[in-house]
Formats: structure tokens, C-alpha cells, sequence
């Protein structure tokens, strides 16, 4: 389902240079693609632009489920459900009913997002981010809204490249960010994508954004669209990041067409990570 940040509420800053893209088909291209082993960091793809940092959009969702289930606040896979609220965002309709953490994250729900981090605050927020290492690091927000604890990831002061992407999806699979086990496991389920691939189980969360103009209005001619994650399989793993960039208006959302073009590719990725591995 879309996460698909219309700007009514935000503004979302594309600062990425499409210098060396590669073609992802008719109406878009690819910024960057980057994978790497998950347990050395050892880069075995970088194709594009991958270290200019843009906003994380619904990628950041990831992060956040780690701080509710670290924090308690969320429980499991289905716990809390919590009602829709008139003034929530809702221009996805699927956003207009309750919604669970599984949900959440299936639908991409921004209002769910939005409840974890206003039950965390602006100081525990910004220690989570903190020591995530988390991009920029800046959950300021836009300049005198003090807007930031619900709206930092959209378009605003968080910024993250692909290669950072990259960093803090490696600590995930190391566990290495400092919060409990079973925030990890947790984070694993609801972001556990089916079927998995010879074997391998597969993670990931897309997103979407729109570059906003010198008028401060939105290009929607020329959306981007994230999708990362890591894939596992017995004591292998890899992380990923694909970032693309429309150019032209699409109707699917950026986010969902760079998961989909991905997952078509991971089966040949994961098959060159295994013999990559059994040649070590």
C-alpha cells in the first residue's frame, strides 16, 4: 500500500544531483543503488549518487517502530490499535480506520507515526535519533513551526543519503543501537516482506516525496521514491537502499515502483552474495 506524503501538511526537499543515473524504465530513474554486506560493511554495490542526503520520507518508520517497542508503547504485531481521529491525515484512505502496528506499516500510515513520537517527546526523540546516528541528525523541524517531533522525516530537517541507510540498517542486523531485543524482533515482523527468496527472509520499508520549488510549491512531476532493507539467510546478511527520482507525473507511487523493480532483482542479488560467500 502507498506511503505517499501528500504536501498539505509538509514540504518535502529533494537535494539529490541525478548527475550519473541510471535509466529504471520510461519515467524514471535510478539516484542510487547501494547493498552491502550487513555484518563487515563491506559495500558490493554503489551505483549512482549515493551520498547526498535527502529526506527519509516513510523510510524512517523503521526507526521509529524500534523507539515505540524499546520504549513500550508498542506492544507486538497488533498492539496498540489505535482509532482515527478527526484532524488526523488522512488523504490515504486506507489511513481512515484503526490501525495497529502492522498496519502502520503495511499502509504507511502517518497519523501512527505521529502518536509514537508525541508519546516519546522532543527530548527523547531526539536521544533516540541521536544514537541511531541517524542521518543529519536534526529533528528541528521547519524554522519556527516547532513542528519537529511529528514532522522532522517529512520533507523537513531529517536528512538521510543512501549510504547512511546503509550504516543504520547494518546496526539493525547487528543490534548494535542500543535497545532491546525485542525491539529488533518486532521491527523484524511487521517489516518481514513475503515471500521470501531461496531461503533468504527479506525486510524493507519504501517511501515517497516530491521536490518542493523556489515557490515553496511541490513538484509532483518529479517525485522520489525509497526503498530499503536487509535480507537474511542462516549467518548472511545484506542491506540495501534504492533511491529513484520520477521524470514525469507516475500515478503508483515512487516508493512502491522502486520496491517493485528491486524485488524483481534481489533473487540474482542474493544468488551473487551466496557464491560471493562460499568463495570466501
Amino acid at each position: 500500500m502507498p506511503c505517499f506524503h501528500r504536501p498539505v501538511l509538509m514540504r518535502i526537499a529533494l537535494l539529490v544531483t541525478l548527475g550519473t543515473v541510471i535509466a529504471a524504465n520510461a519515467h524514471a530513474a535510478i539516484v542510487c543503488t547501494a547493498i552491502a554486506d550487513a555484518v563487515s560493511g563491506l559495500l558490493r554495490t554503489q551505483e549512482g549518487t549515493c551520498d547526498v542526503r535527502v529526506t527519509p520520507a516513510s523510510t524512517f518508520k523503521i526507526a521509529i517502530g524500534l523507539m515505540g517497542y524499546d520504549s513500550g508503547y508498542l506492544i507486538d504485531e497488533h498492539s496498540p490499535r489505535l482509532p482515527f481521529l478527526k484532524g488526523d491525515p488522512d488523504w490515504n484512505p486506507s489511513w481512515r480506520q484503526p490501525t495497529d502496528p502492522t498496519s502502520w506499516i503495511k499502509n504507511s500510515v502517518v497519523w501512527y507515526s505521529q502518536r509514537v513520537t508525541r508519546h516519546l517527546g522532543e527530548q527523547r526523540f531526539q536521544q533516540y535519533v541521536t544514537r541511531f546516528r541517524y542521518g543529519n541528525e536534526d529533528v528541528s523541524g521547519d524554522p519556527g513551526q516547532r513542528n519537529g517531533l511529528t514532522h522532522a522525516w517529512l520533507g523537513s530537517s531529517l536528512q538521510i543519503s543512501p549510504l547512511e541507510q546503509l550504516q543504520f540498517l547494518e546496526q539493525i542486523v547487528q543490534r548494535r543501537l542500543g535497545v532491546t531485543a525485542r525491539a529488533y524482533d518486532m521491527v523484524g515482523r511487521i517489516t518481514r516482506i513475503a515471500p521470501a527468496s531461496g531461503g533468504w527472509e527479506v525486510h524493507g520499508k519504501t517511501g515517497t516525496g516530491f521536490p518542493t520549488l523556489p515557490d515553496r510549491s511541490t513538484d509532483e512531476d518529479h517525485a522520489f521514491g525509497w526503498f530499503v532493507g536487509w535480507a537474511s539467510k542462516g549467518s548472511r546478511s545484506v542491506v540495501f537502499a534504492r533511491l529513484i527520482q520520477d521524470t514525469e507525473t507516475e500515478s503508483t507511487p515512487a516508493g512502491l515502483r522502486a520496491r517493485d523493480a528491486f524485488i524483481k532483482e534481489l533473487p540474482g542479488i542474493l544468488e551473487a552474495s551466496e557464491a560471493h560467500d562460499g568463495n570466501r
